[in-house]
């Protein structure tokens, strides 16, 4: 068992215990241990060890003797008497918004739910709205969450599939019988919404590749298995589909599978131009058109070794699979106008993280380490702000303290700084949580919408525009607010919005977080258009999620965004007088 599985079963029993209704602070003492091993830096021998535990703080004996026992066995008795206690399914309940334990509990209890079946039908029949605490207005709430997930069922988001994408595609090409082998398909263009992942590997012995596959750890079952093509089901749930080719047939089989339906059908008519047929094994002479008034002259075809040679024979630039969207990337590459896009070397630093003094699961000190050890010249905290209650959102004298304590690391720190900030929420009319005389003392802050999502289109683009003309405010962070195959986006006129930005000088953020990866890559083209700065942030809430900042870049790139595009790819010297330049506009 990781360290991670083992904080993730002491979260389950904690949400088993308040099903139960048991002692709030029993409940959150195994909350509280499982965020003390998620920040924990030792190994998971330690934790096998009485004194190690000892340690770690919020951990007592008998939570530590559990620990001990998950660690040694990869199981707990306790767990398993606690699931026992309820019907198998009760937790997919935790998946529907707006339902937390106490509301499942009343279900449970009262209306003997325990699935999201028994839940919908229960709202079809107007049982959900008489219990105490429901009504009908939460009722419709939960109908529309179910129907929802229903909706985007077989969907996942990009980022919760690219550990197992990324571990195959590593363990495929590490195979003695692999010449070549890579992830295509929709994930490659990085797009934030995937249906299931596409694999493709070059080799001579095509049986032992397939075999190799199919017998994979993450491999859950086989839904079919051929000479040249595999499906099977990961243990995420999403579909794989494995297709082996040779050598020769390599490039074009990448590049097939890579590409939307549209680009795809753009690359065979520019190789029927030349007389050509293009298809996912090879270019070859097409065959004459007996109904064609005048023979089509046909080109020498050249010999293609890779996607890059299959483009330049086809008289275009090799254009990165991101932009492969059928959005005007054949006219820039015919006119060798493709831009050089960002690369996540590019990035120097990065804003909005969090920290345990709000709703971050690491101190200032861990986060600021582990940037160091990505390689980063800075790092901007940017802590919720005291009107989100529900992310422990800090007041005016928590705030001034880590500015303080900011302050006070950045002296002892050497070719590495710290920046203070604040996420702050943007109230119900655009004012700010804080006021400009709080403000002013940070060196940026990050301006966000948490609360009122249900104003109308004109309502939430005045609140917010009012909110980016404060010039404190250093950039707009998820500006639509979604999340991705759970929240759709709130109305907002995100074509005024970046007007605005081009006229204030604020910086649009893309949250690279996998559940926001928000601004849509498809504004960007027009951000850059008006002279719009983008900088992606993680919204890192722990060390580990700071490696978001990949899932980020994969989005600028779609956007067409270059390092002069972002304002995080400056070096330090540059982003503190450009901190500094923002707020004298």
């Amino acid at each position: 068992m990781t360290k991670n599985e083992i904080a993730a079963v002491l979260e389950e029993i904690s949400t088993l215990l308040e099903l139960k209704g048991e002692n709030p602070f029993k409940i959150r003492a195994y909350t509280n241990a499982a965020r003390s091993i998620e920040a924990w830096g030792g190994s998971l021998s330690d934790l096998k060890n009485e004194e190690a535990l000892s340690k770690i703080p919020g951990i007592g004996k008998s939570i530590a003797d559990k620990i001990k026992e998950l660690a040694a066995t990869g199981s707990l008795k306790y767990l398993e008497e606690l699931r026992a206690e309820f019907p198998a399914a009760i937790l997919e309940l935790f998946s529907i918004p707006g339902l937390g334990a106490k509301k499942i509990k009343a279900l449970y209890e009262e209306l003997q739910i325990s699935s999201i079946g028994q839940l919908l039908k229960a709202c079809e029949t107007g049982r959900v709205a008489k219990l105490p605490g429901f009504g009908e207005t939460t009722q419709a709430k939960i109908c529309r969450a179910i129907e929802e997930r229903a909706r985007h069922s077989g969907y996942f988001q990009f980022g919760q599939i690219a550990n197992e994408a990324e571990t195959l595609k590593s363990d495929l090409a590490g195979r003695p019988d692999a010449l070549q082998a890579h992830v295509a398909g929709s994930y490659r263009r990085r797009k934030e919404i995937v249906h299931d992942v596409d694999l493709v590997v070059a080799t001579r012995k095509p049986e032992a590749i397939t075999k190799f596959f199919a017998g994979h750890p993450l491999v859950e079952s086989i839904i079919a298995q051929g000479p040249t093509k595999s499906s099977v089901r990961l243990r995420s749930g999403i579909q794989c589909d494995l297709r082996v080719v040779t050598v020769a047939e390599y490039p074009f089989a990448l590049a097939y599978f890579t590409g939307n339906k549209e680009h795809n059908i753009g690359l065979r008519s520019r190789a029927l131009q030349c007389g050509w047929t293009l298809n996912e094994y090879r270019l070859a002479p097409s065959p004459p058109d007996p109904k064609a008034k005048k023979k089509r002259g046909t080109k020498k075809i050249p010999k293609v070794r890779d996607e890059a040679e299959l483009y330049r024979a086809l008289d275009l630039d090799f254009i990165p699979p991101e932009l492969r969207e059928n959005r005007s990337e054949f006219e820039a590459a015919e006119k060798h106008s493709l831009p050089k896009l960002i690369e996540k070397e590019d990035l120097r630093g990065t804003f909005h993280c969090h920290t345990t003094a709000s709703d971050g699961h690491n101190t200032l000190e861990e986060m600021s380490q582990a940037a160091q050890t990505l390689g980063l010249e800075y790092l901007g905290i940017a802590d919720h702000s005291r009107s989100s209650i529900q992310a422990h959102g800090i007041d005016e004298a928590a705030l001034r303290a880590q500015i303080a304590t900011i302050r006070k690391l950045n002296k002892k720190l050497d070719g590495f700084r710290l920046f203070a900030g604040i996420e702050c929420d943007i109230l119900r009319d655009g004012s700010l949580d804080f006021p400009d005389e709080v403000l002013s003392q940070l060196d940026y802050v990050v301006a966000s919408v948490h609360s009122v999502f249900n104003l109308s289109e004109a309502d939430m683009t005045r609140r917010v525009i009012r909110a980016m003309e404060n010039p404190f405010v250093t950039m707009l962070a998820h500006p639509t607010g979604r999340l991705l195959l759970k929240r759709e986006p709130y109305e907002i006129d995100i074509s005024a919005i970046l007007d605005v930005a081009a006229r204030t000088g604020t910086w649009i953020e893309l949250n690279a977080a996998p559940k926001r990866l928000d601004l849509d890559w498809r504004w960007w083209p027009r951000a850059k258009e008006r002279g719009v700065k983008c900088v992606i942030n993680p919204d890192a809430h722990r060390v580990e999620r700071l490696q978001d900042l990949w899932f980020g870049v994969g989005i600028a790139r779609k956007g067409w965004l270059t390092k002069t595009d972002v304002m995080n790819c400056l070096p330090l010297g540059k982003i503190e007088a450009a901190l500094r330049a923002k707020r004298t506009r």
